[in-house]
């Protein structure tokens, strides 16, 4: 219909311990990120309108964060 919608997860690291890692994780619709997660900040954040509304709604789930902000250490 026109319509792109992808999200991916990766781990930025600099230095060989590990000890600077950060897990992001992205959500794109049409090329254009609208809610990203960054274990450095601990939980979601909205760019666009719909973005804030999800990342609003994905925070007050302390189970997924949980989940998410672990997953650094995994």
């Amino acid at each position: 219909n026109g319509y792109y919608y992808s999200y991916w997860s990766k781990c930025i690291y600099s230095s060989r311990d590990f000890s600077d890692m950060v897990f992001i994780m992205n959500y794109n619709f049409n090329k254009d990120v609208y809610v990203q997660f960054n274990s450095t900040v601990g939980y979601h954040v909205g760019y666009t309108a719909y973005g804030v509304r999800n990342a609003e709604f994905w925070n007050n789930d302390t189970n997924n964060l949980q989940r998410y902000r672990a997953e650094v250490e995994r």
